[in-house]
């Protein structure tokens, strides 16, 4: 593995200094990056994409240590299902750098292109936001995800991921800069904070000197902390309170394949339901079909009178009553709030009251319903008949995200290479002259 870094030296200076050093380095890489050629990017992605292959077992290695010793600090089991490297992982960070290659690069655009009448035309061109710092937990796979979509996006960012998964980390970064330098590009377009001191984060948010906006993904105290605390504009979710439900029309066989994925295909993504709310006239029908499937697989459901009336039944099921508390969770665990509803109306109003405004999904067989629901309820995805769990900028075709936005500005949902990049005005004229 290339170990070779440019980047400043965090062992060798104090911690004010070093991510000065850091940010003076990204904005000089950022005006590289910003000319560099899509050829270039897209070599550099593709480049990276076998530096990942040819280094999976060495990365599966580093990983490892820190599994262990996140383990024996009593990381809560689903931050280390997070920060763990399998070879699904590894071999899906590949193919999303060769499929945000394959996509068409965003950079240079030119829109909205309008003659006026004093002779000179008027548009819009998509340029590089400039240089974003990005702050997240656990996951060693959004190193790879913001390095792709940086380079891609003709960006420079500045990673800081959490000291549980800092070895991890550390040999992906490493990975990176190797792609870049093998095809000319600034090995400082990317660039890792080295040190775990917690005194970086807080340098690196207050500097919009060097720093164009923050994106932080992890736990909700991050998120609140970087947004209170920041400088530098945030891009942010709080929480994944994503809802299913299940509405007065509906295919069963659909809702209970549907709603056991979004809750239980993967317990810890901020994309799976934590929420089922079920029409008052199919609840008698779904939640026993539904409870079962709970039931088999350990998710205890905490229920509102009627729900857990409907439930009560059910062999084996983990059935307790909901709190007001409950309505508002984010469990990243095998447990699911269920309450039934009288009405469309009333589905789209707790959602909108409760709902953290990341994904909702409505399954229905009546159209006109499914229309209202994605028009009305305001998260930043919406669906129908289909699992919340596809709420990703991977499976959305972006190639991969680099994080959820749950804000109305500047970005909103899974933030790909348009969310990293801006619009500026072009005025293209033949000599006129304001009179």
């Amino acid at each position: 593995m290339n170990t070779a870094i440019a980047s400043p030296d965090a062992a060798n200076l104090p911690v004010d200094q070093y991510m000065t050093a850091v940010g003076q380095a990204a904005r000089v890489a950022a005006t590289a990056m910003a000319a560099a050629s899509t050829a270039a990017k897209n070599n550099a992605l593709l480049a990276l994409a076998a530096q990942i292959r040819q280094h999976a077992g060495e990365l599966k290695a580093r990983n490892e240590s820190d599994v262990m010793a996140a383990e024996r600090n009593g990381l809560s089991a689903p931050m280390v299902d997070r920060l763990r490297l399998t070879d699904k992982v590894i071999a899906t960070m590949a193919e999303s750098c060769e499929q945000v290659a394959a996509l068409p690069d965003p950079v240079g655009e030119m829109t909205n292109l309008r003659r006026r009448p004093t002779g000179i035309t008027v548009g819009q061109m998509r340029v590089p936001i400039g240089v974003f710092g990005m702050i997240y937990e656990s996951r060693p796979n959004v190193t790879i995800e913001a390095a792709s979509l940086a380079i891609k996006s003709g960006n420079a960012c500045v990673l800081r991921g959490g000291s549980e998964a800092i070895h991890s980390n550390l040999a992906l970064w490493k990975l990176v800069q190797a792609a870049l330098t093998q095809v000319g590009l600034p090995a400082d377009a990317v660039q890792l904070v080295q040190t775990t001191d917690r005194a970086a984060v807080g340098q690196l948010i207050t500097m919009p000197q060097y720093v164009d906006v923050i994106i932080p993904r992890g736990g909700k105290g991050l998120i609140e902390r970087i947004s209170a605390e920041a400088k530098v504009p945030v891009i942010k979710h709080l929480d994944g309170n994503c809802h299913t439900y299940v509405d007065s029309e509906v295919d069963l066989d659909l809702a209970v394949k549907v709603t056991d994925n979004a809750k239980t295909q993967k317990y810890s993504p901020c994309n799976a339901t934590e929420s089922l709310l079920v029409h008052a006239k199919q609840a008698a029908a779904f939640l026993p079909r539904m409870g079962a499937v709970f039931a088999a697989k350990g998710v205890e459901m905490r229920c509102d009178a009627r729900a857990k009336a409907i439930l009560a039944d059910v062999k084996d099921a983990q059935v307790v009553d909901a709190t007001e508390q409950d309505w508002s969770e984010e469990y990243l665990a095998p447990v699911i709030a269920v309450k039934v509803v009288d009405s469309l109306d009333e589905a789209i109003t707790h959602i909108n009251r409760y709902g953290s405004h990341h994904t909702d999904s409505i399954l229905t067989t009546n159209h006109p319903n499914g229309m209202r629901f994605i028009r009305e309820v305001d998260s930043a995805s919406v669906m129908i008949n289909a699992s919340t769990r596809f709420a990703d900028g991977f499976e959305y075709g972006l190639g991969a995200e680099i994080g959820i936005s749950t804000d109305k500005f500047h970005a909103r949902g899974p933030v790909g290479l348009e969310g990293l990049t801006s619009m500026k005005f072009v005025v293209l004229g033949q000599g006129e002259i304001r009179t």
